[in-house]
């Protein structure tokens, strides 16, 4: 029995004590954390799968042409406005003159038409008074063979006298029907030409204005050999060379807008339920590390899963099925101040903190209609304006040192495509 004793290995107290401090240290833990999830981690939820995006403007010509010129290349800043590519103008600018002339033909054509208003009533003055003179020598010759008529019965006068006077009533007959008939045309013809001018100018006649819209469309196409930027921003993927034959429509390169950027957060379905407009959120880039927090808000969220809107997106009901935890798209609106001291980059990874202790907010924007443009450029603007100068400009010279003083400048049309 002494023997069994004596082989039991001696207790060691060193390592009760640190089993004990271990077991004392996960329980500490483990409620350290609980708290901590209980107070603090409820608040939050966070992910890293997060990128800054940003509006990224594809340039693309209006009109063919060959590339004369390249005025910004990849990483070159550029204001709305500035020209970006050039095109060959030449055909353009033949177009352009073809229609001026027709315009200034057309104007010149129209005041002729204005001016046979003025013709054709002088013609039916004199064609009125053709159909009076005839009149009066009608009724005088009437009268001569009424009087003859009773000298006939008595012998005074021959039949042959008679019968003369008689074809000459005739005669005038004839010339009052003449001249009625003559001044009826005339008056056909001034209402016809009336037609073509009652109630409108000459600038606003058809005719003009259809010439007009000729002279605005090839103005409008030798201006867009001027390729410009619609907005401020930094350019990006350019691939438009020299001497290329462009077709309308052609990418030739990306105008990215950096002062307005925001985060797309792909946030799982189950973190969804406590996500709502308008929550704070702070946002860690890879970029700056962890000494520049960025402070947003929640702008947003997606009204699908990115798998929904994939080019090919997954066929769930056929074969096999595996359950993967979709991912909601959460826009984050950042402060524009802060981006602009740290300037960001589309694509950039970001980590995302969203406070949602406030629960207040929707998770969906409110049904409602935008009534401001959510984007706009005045850069086309000014071509039209432009435009509509050259045009009133060729109709004020065409019109004549009479009527160019009266002249308005002419109305665009109504409806432009």
């Amino acid at each position: 029995m002494s023997d069994i004793q004596a082989s039991k290995p001696e207790s060691n107290p060193k390592r009760k004590k640190a089993l004990t401090v271990l077991t004392l240290a996960v329980l500490a833990g483990g409620i350290g954390y609980s708290v901590y999830e209980a107070m603090v981690g409820r608040r939050y939820e966070q992910t890293d799968n997060a990128y800054v995006n940003a509006n990224v403007v594809q340039i693309t010509p209006l009109v063919a042409g060959t590339v004369r010129a390249i005025h910004a290349d990849d990483t070159d800043f550029v204001r709305a406005g500035q020209p970006l590519v050039s095109l060959d103008a030449a055909d353009a600018r033949v177009a352009l003159e073809q229609a001026q002339s027709q315009l200034a033909q057309t104007v010149r054509e129209v005041r002729g038409l204005y001016a046979n208003n003025s013709t054709l009533q002088a013609q039916i003055r004199a064609r009125d008074s053709e159909v009076r003179r005839a009149e009066v020598q009608l009724a005088t010759l009437q009268a001569d063979v009424a009087r003859r008529a009773p000298l006939l019965a008595t012998g005074a006068i021959g039949r042959e006298e008679y019968e003369h006077a008689t074809a000459q009533v005739a005669s005038a007959k004839s010339a009052v029907q003449t001249a009625q008939s003559a001044q009826l045309t005339a008056q056909e013809q001034l209402n016809a030409n009336q037609v073509l001018t009652e109630g409108v100018s000459v600038e606003q006649h058809p005719n003009v204005q259809r010439a007009a819209a000729r002279v605005r469309e090839a103005f409008l196409a030798l201006q867009r050999v001027e390729v410009p930027a619609p907005v401020d921003g930094w350019i990006a993927r350019r691939s438009v060379q020299l001497g290329q034959r462009v077709a309308a429509g052609a990418p030739l390169m990306s105008v990215v807008g950096l002062q307005q950027v925001w985060v797309d957060a792909n946030f799982k379905e189950g973190q969804l339920a406590r996500l709502h407009i308008g929550q704070p959120a702070t946002l860690v880039a890879d970029v700056y590390g962890k000494k520049v927090e960025f402070k947003g808000q929640i702008a947003g969220l997606g009204a699908g899963t990115g798998a929904a809107f994939a080019l090919l997106p997954a066929q769930n009901a056929t074969g096999n099925w595996i359950k993967v935890v979709q991912r909601v798209p959460v826009r984050i609106a950042l402060d524009a101040k802060q981006v602009a001291e740290h300037p960001l980059r589309v694509g950039l990874s970001m980590n995302v903190s969203v406070d949602v202790q406030d629960q207040s907010g929707k998770s969906l924007a409110e049904a409602q209609t935008r009534q401001a443009p959510l984007a706009q450029t005045s850069v086309f603007e000014r071509q039209d304006q432009a435009a509509d100068a050259e045009v009133a400009r060729i109709i004020k010279a065409n019109l004549g040192s009479k009527v160019a003083g009266k002249a308005a400048v002419a109305v665009k049309p109504a409806a432009k495509a």
